[in-house]
């Protein structure tokens, strides 16, 4: 005679399906983190540095002059300020308003290396200072040369970009600082009205002092 075993096979967790979207989450939350820092970090100090150089006729001779990125324009700087501002809202925002952030962290990287790239090639902000140093207002720069620098510039604007574009993407499964989150970014559900600890189970007083409620108050 054969017996059937009544031992209940262990079904796979639910939680295993979950777990690359919880790791995709968080792989995305770094790495949006890490671009959109980095990208900032690159404008501000690359906006500081010399983009063009050249000199100026004084006389008999020649003045040389250089313009850093502020002389030539200060929109990259501004931006990433912005493209900052812009980072760390993301986790204050949720839904729609998150979106909206996520996109002007995206166009604040785009306009970062569109105007460090237009920049790039500039002389108005050397022959200004050729016409201050000279007293000339028609005097012009020669021998121009311009860095790599408004390049590296535009570079941490597409850093910025991406950043964006990965929180437009994956933005609404990251968590918020004020709102309650489970890790895959989706609302936890509110937790039922509590009743009123049973007094003859020592384990719900213990739970309602770690609570920080009175365990002998009535509901």
């Amino acid at each position: 005679m054969e017996y059937v075993s009544a031992v209940p096979v262990p079904q796979p967790r639910a939680r295993a399906v979950a777990a690359p979207d919880a790791s995709g989450s968080r792989r995305s939350l770094a790495a949006g983190l890490l671009l959109g820092a980095a990208g900032a970090t690159v404008v501000l100090l690359a906006s500081g540095q010399t983009w063009a150089e050249g000199e100026a006729s004084v006389g008999g001779g020649s003045l040389p002059l250089t313009a850093d990125g502020q002389d030539v324009t200060g929109l990259p700087a501004a931006l990433a300020v912005v493209g900052l501002a812009a980072l760390v809202a993301v986790f204050a925002v949720r839904g729609a308003g998150r979106l909206v952030v996520a996109g002007l962290l995206a166009l604040s990287g785009l306009g970062a290396g569109l105007s460090a790239c237009l920049g790039a090639s500039d002389s108005a902000a050397l022959d200004e200072k050729a016409a201050q140093s000279t007293g000339d207002a028609s005097a012009t720069i020669g021998a121009l040369a311009h860095t790599a620098w408004p390049y590296v510039t535009a570079a941490g604007g597409l850093l910025i970009l991406l950043a964006g574009l990965l929180a437009l993407r994956y933005g609404k499964l990251w968590p918020t600082m004020s709102g309650r989150y489970e890790r895959d970014g989706t609302p936890r559900p509110r937790k039922a009205a509590r009743t009123a600890p049973d007094p003859d189970r020592p384990e719900d007083l213990w739970k309602a002092l770690d609570r920080g409620e009175d365990p002998t108050r009535e509901v």
